[in-house]
């Protein structure tokens, strides 16, 4: 008899906590093994129609596991160096453009991206140039910084500089800074949309000799879908609104993986003036094929 109620609560705990059938299990196991939180999602989803009385266990298991994720990679951002944590995307193509140039020619971009704990940092430099019988006809450089201090899953504080020379749109340098917020409003490893708001100034050296500087408003998006594991899609935007002369920025793009870190990018960009110099157009259409490199 005693040594029966030294049993019970084992024998009661094994029947509060039943085994999930060897065909959940091995679906759950390839799950967690394959590292994606949507595939565990499923599979925790239908266990709980297919035998409810392992739904509970099935449940506390991906959320230690889902746990345990997270520990791991909180440990390797605290543990690593600066540059362990920075990526690459670099491009290299050629262009067709219609609006105040109509040539072709060639384009290369590069973007630098580390991702911490509470900071993340953004850079970007983008050179458009072409020369035709000695004569330059596309001349336009961009190089642009942004921290973001993360004080949220989702929201966080930005900072933004950004040069810019493009003669061939009417100037021939524009500096801009700009503060505020941002608010990642999709999250997911499929899907990602950042929107950010803010105060800016801007300082515009026109190629008529005349400068400008002004208070403006800042706002952005950044939105990133794959839409399957070798297509991805892209959509970034930014708007200066300010009261004499306002620029509108778009550039849509279609990434294919061609092999490894090589892929195929087309991309399509707009740029908009609402007030250029006089004998300037409003709109610069840009369509650019490129080899992209991630690193």
């Amino acid at each position: 008899m005693r040594a029966l109620l030294l049993a019970l609560p084992l024998l009661l705990a094994n029947a509060e906590d039943p085994t999930i059938p060897p065909t959940i299990k091995s679906m759950l196991d390839a799950a967690m093994e394959s590292g994606s939180e949507a595939d565990v999602a499923v599979i925790v989803k239908y266990a709980k129609n297919a035998d409810p009385a392992s739904a509970d266990l099935v449940m506390r298991i991906a959320s230690d596991w889902r746990n345990e994720r997270q520990q791991t990679a909180q440990r390797k951002l605290r543990e690593a160096d600066f540059l362990d944590l920075v990526k690459g995307h670099a491009e290299l193509g050629g262009y067709v453009s219609t609006g105040n140039t109509e040539n072709i020619g060639l384009s290369a971009a590069i973007q630098l991206r580390r991702e911490g704990i509470e900071w993340r940092h953004k850079l970007r430099f983008q050179a458009d140039y072409q020369e035709s019988l000695g004569v330059t006809t596309q001349d336009r450089y961009l190089a642009a910084y942004e921290p973001n201090w993360k004080f949220d899953d989702r929201a966080y504080l930005y900072g933004a500089a950004q040069y810019e020379r493009d003669r061939f749109s009417g100037f021939n340098s524009r500096f801009s800074l700009s503060a505020g917020a941002g608010y990642s409003a999709i999250k997911s490893s499929a899907m990602k949309l950042d929107l950010e708001l803010g105060p800016a100034f801007r300082q515009t050296d026109f190629i008529d000799q005349t400068a400008e500087s002004n208070v403006a408003a800042r706002g952005s998006l950044d939105f990133g879908w794959k839409v399957s594991r070798g297509i991805s899609v892209t959509q970034t935007a930014s708007a200066y609104l300010e009261q004499s002369n306002s620029t509108v920025a778009t550039k849509s793009a279609l990434l294919t993986k061609l092999i490894g870190p090589l892929s195929a990018q087309f991309s399509y960009s707009v740029q908009f003036e609402s007030m250029p110099p006089i004998g300037r157009k409003t709109t610069d259409t840009t369509s650019r094929a490129a080899l992209v490199v991630d690193f």
